[in-house]
């Protein structure tokens, strides 16, 4: 097919490789315990899989709730925590968030076991960042999450209006999830983000407009703004509709963006990354961009320089992986160093600001000499600014350039995480080559 010749093509071209192949090959402990001595500091990243309902749109690792099934879930984390523990050492942690699935749903069963025993056994320099659901939020949870350590929230808002929230299939109203966000943001978070989903089927831009002032007027800390993305192996993704695909629907995405933009920007939020806005003088609740983490869970994921590896997304083999002494990891591969600058300035769109410098320090060379004509190109046709020592995207190229970035990574995501739901330990994957 001609896109994943484009594919194969551009990738070779950023990493100087021929294929990305993930395999079933986990690292060793006397192996880990190598790549740990060039690691100053890390984040973690714990994954909860459990929900009470699930979203016909939602593409992460994901089921139904089950007391039993969450109890051996707690266990065996706690036995992974162990695990990693005595290999990461004093080693300070510096960021830790907690994602799913819905973590809120464990809130009294298991998840503060989970929080307490990370905070014992790794050196944390942090708080906590979590996920959750409007009908978690009740003020007796609030308090149990400021108890824990959480200073940062997110709320799964999605939409403001019912036909909308209806759509995604929420399990409440536009005044209830008024309510629990009003009562997040009164329990006094450090943070509080609400995650709201736009470029929904029917949805009008005058429908934007309210949901954006909807959100300001909340008194919100953040806002993660992000459009409806089907990935094939979802519900929503399987269901195609005209004229919601290619170039009609990047062009109506980016003039809803541009519109929540404008309500933004005017009520004093700044960008911080390609879809969140968050009030000038806030810390930014931050999910994604720590540039080396464990991932603890069914389907945590961990970037520890030089290698990535996945842990298996069944839930059961997880469980059942731990209970016999084993390392839940599915998947691995070694990286260039050629695909570990990409992986950076990936992230760093994302951010859609760095320092040249902080290149330098990683990889030991010039931002420049690496990639100094293509961030040329870039600021001749207004996508970014560079004055020398930073670079900034303008709002044109943070949504231009991740939408470019999005045609390779959800195309690898829905590759990866497709097959790794279907078979809990597949000997490879191939995300691009042969």
């Amino acid at each position: 097919m001609l896109r994943d010749y484009l594919q194969n093509r551009i990738f070779k071209r950023i990493t100087g490789a021929s294929r990305f192949i993930m395999e079933n090959n986990p690292p060793s402990v006397d192996n880990l315990h190598v790549k740990f001595q060039n690691i100053n500091e890390l984040g973690i990243y714990l994954h909860i899989p459990f929900c009470r309902y699930i979203c016909p749109y939602c593409p992460y690792n994901k089921e139904l709730y089950q007391d039993d099934l969450v109890k051996r879930y707690t266990a065996s984390v706690i036995k992974e925590i162990d695990y990693y523990a005595s290999i990461a050492g004093s080693r300070p942690v510096t960021s830790f968030y907690i994602g799913g699935g819905t973590p809120t749903t464990m809130l009294g069963n298991g998840i503060e076991q989970i929080i307490n025993h990370i905070y014992k056994s790794f050196n944390m320099k942090c708080h906590v960042h979590i996920e959750s659901h409007p009908n978690d939020l009740s003020q007796e949870n609030m308090n149990i999450l400021k108890s824990l350590g959480v200073k940062y929230l997110s709320v799964g808002v999605e939409a403001l209006q019912d036909r909308h929230l209806n759509t995604l299939n929420r399990s409440y109203s536009a005044s209830e999830v008024k309510q629990a966000v009003d009562r997040a943001v009164n329990t006094g978070f450090e943070c509080v983000n609400v995650d709201f989903i736009f470029a929904l089927p029917g949805q009008t831009y005058k429908e934007i407009e309210q949901a954006g002032n909807g959100l300001v007027s909340m008194g919100v800390q953040q806002a993660a703004t992000y459009p409806l993305f089907r990935f094939p192996y979802t519900k929503m993704g399987q269901n195609s509709i005209k004229n919601e695909s290619g170039i009609p629907l990047l062009l109506k995405r980016r003039k809803m963006l541009s519109i929540l933009e404008n309500i933004f920007y005017d009520s004093g939020f700044y960008r911080s990354s390609v879809w969140a806005f968050t009030r000038k003088g806030t810390e930014k609740y931050c999910s994604v961009t720590v540039p080396l983490y464990l991932g603890l869970g069914a389907s945590g994921g961990s970037y520890l320089n030089d290698i990535f590896f996945l842990n298996t997304f069944n839930v059961t083999e997880y469980i059942k992986s731990l209970e016999q002494n084993k390392i839940p990891v599915a998947l691995s591969v070694d990286l260039t160093e050629n695909m570990q600058m990409a992986g950076w300035l990936y992230w760093r769109i994302y951010e859609t600001r760095f320092r040249k410098n902080d290149f330098e320090k990683r990889f030991k060379t010039s931002f420049d000499s690496k990639y100094g004509k293509e961030m040329k190109f870039l600021s001749r046709i207004g996508f970014l600014k560079d004055d020398g020592q930073q670079i900034v995207l303008t709002d044109k190229g943070a949504y231009w350039l991740h939408a470019f970035e999005d045609w390779f990574s959800i195309d690898f995501i829905s590759k990866l995480w497709g097959s790794s739901k279907n078979i809990p330990w597949p000997e490879k994957v191939v995300l691009t080559g042969s």
